[in-house]
């Protein structure tokens, strides 16, 4: 299971441990993930996602999975989210 956000797409980091004597060693910065379920309104249904915390807070700033679709970038976009931004566009256009 990759440690990629499925709605930003943001990921592992890397960077330093420094000592007190100022030595450095390599280490990861993992990002925040949790499993959550998401509901869009225009589907009536629900969908499970692994995201970031920050993206979940992003999702509830622009009014839930639907209004967050709409602005998202399909570059940042997992497959799975693909699919659910694809359909939640074609029943917000036939509606």
């Amino acid at each position: 299971m990759s440690r990629v956000c499925e709605l930003t797409g943001k990921g592992p980091m890397t960077g330093n441990n420094v000592s007190h004597a100022n030595n450095k060693t390599k280490r990861r910065f993992l990002p925040n993930l949790n499993d959550v379920t998401l509901t869009s309104d225009v589907l009536g249904q629900s969908f499970k996602f692994r995201i970031s915390a920050a993206a979940l807070r992003t999702v509830d700033h622009r009014g839930g999975l639907d209004g967050f679709m709409a602005k998202a970038k399909d570059s940042e976009l997992s497959a799975k989210a693909l699919k659910v931004k694809k359909d939640i566009t074609k029943q917000a256009a036939s509606a």
